[in-house]
């Protein structure tokens, strides 16, 4: 059982910073790709940012350049650093691991963009 929990969401002005954190536990070896993804004020979820075991990254084109996603393995974590933040990122942020067979989810972390 993967277990994922988020934290690191709040309030931040435009052009703000947050950074999220997931942390994971349980049977994650298996894991080859992790991300979050976020769940718009108009219920749409779509991914941020994820990356492979093997450390490739890929980021959604509306975050490039002012988000990095992250993973240290030591700690079991998973980190979105979240730079210039503009009111369209608001949004649940939901850490996901995938390995062959399953997504698992986190509970999610509100971030919410003022303007």
């Amino acid at each position: 059982q993967v277990h994922l929990v988020e934290s690191g969401g709040g309030l931040v002005q435009a052009g703000g910073s947050l950074r999220l954190s997931c942390t994971s536990s349980g049977s994650t070896i298996s894991i080859n790709s992790w991300g979050w993804i976020r769940q718009n004020p108009g219920n749409q979820r779509g991914a941020v940012a994820t990356i492979t075991s093997g450390g490739t990254t890929n980021y959604a084109d509306s975050v490039k350049g002012r988000f990095t996603i992250s993973r240290d393995d030591a700690k079991n974590t998973l980190d979105l650093q979240m730079n210039k933040l503009q009111p369209e990122d608001t949004g649940l942020y939901f850490c996901i691991a995938q390995d062959t067979m399953n997504h698992y989810w986190g509970q999610g972390t509100q971030v919410t963009v003022s303007s």
